[in-house]
């Protein structure tokens, strides 16, 4: 069978996996498709199951970051959650190497919250959607809240390497005032609560990201931010391996070449 050029690189490529799984030359016949001769197009519902399990252009993700920090002022009572979590992947094995530092703090002076009766939110269903969720309720007067979510996208190699995780939940409670951050299997939150006016978390799991805050009082002064890092390994980079590459393409050099081609 004569190859083009074109051709003989795109196989190449294909076998080396530096490109996605198709073939250039036109759809195979049924009878080529009978006999196991020719390249044809995968079908989209076969390339359906195996986007997203390849890295484009080389790239590999070499370290995954992502910080949480919920701060609540209400009146004499204050309260903040945070953690940060990393995960390197740089080790060369089937799981990544997770780092989890948690933090939780709660000043709650005597002061009592002032009566709201009669308000209330309800977000029991953001919990069930999948994707980005950023919520903000709110039943009451004169308050602040904010939802900021900053995603950053680098190329380099993982951070310094962190001790693994002492331990994987931090919690505060005092009078009322109520702290968690916590890691459990695959999920990740931050959490603040006061009970009668409020609760406000961050997450992150399988799935899912999200932000919400609800209040059912006045003046209440609250934010949540997330910052994500994503640091990636360009492996076309690698001396070696484009040394590799370029070594194959000489090796194919005037492989089925036949007259006049």
């Amino acid at each position: 069978m004569n190859i083009t050029p074109w051709t003989r690189s795109a196989v190449l490529l294909a076998l080396l996996g530096m490109v996605p799984a198709y073939a250039a030359e036109a759809p195979a016949t049924d009878g080529q498709r009978k006999a196991g001769k020719g390249l044809s197009e995968i079908p989209d519902p076969e390339l359906n199951l195996m986007r997203g399990r390849y890295t484009v252009n080389g790239n590999s993700v070499a370290w995954f970051g992502v910080t949480m920090i919920s701060q609540w002022q209400a009146g004499t009572k204050a309260a903040e959650s945070a953690l940060t979590l990393g995960m390197d992947f740089t080790h060369g094995t089937a799981a990544p190497k997770v780092s989890f530092t948690p933090s939780v703090t709660v000043t709650a002076a005597d002061a009592p919250l002032p009566a709201t009766p009669g308000r209330s939110v309800e977000s029991a269903g953001l919990q069930n959607v999948a994707g980005v969720t950023q919520a903000i309720q709110v039943a009451g007067d004169n308050n602040v809240a904010s939802n900021s979510t900053q995603l950053n996208v680098r190329e380099g190699s993982a951070p310094p390497e962190q001790a693994a995780p002492a331990t994987t939940v931090a919690t505060a409670h005092q009078n009322g005032v109520t702290a968690v951050a916590q890691m459990e299997g695959n999920n990740a939150k931050v959490q603040l609560q006061i009970e009668g006016v409020g609760a406000v978390q961050q997450w992150i799991r399988n799935g899912s990201v999200g932000q919400t805050i609800a209040l059912s009082s006045d003046g209440q002064a609250v934010t949540n931010r997330m910052q994500i890092e994503l640091v990636r390994q360009t492996l076309a980079s690698n001396a070696p391996l484009t040394q590799n590459v370029a070594q194959a393409m000489n090796m194919v050099r005037g492989v089925g070449m036949g007259p006049g081609q």
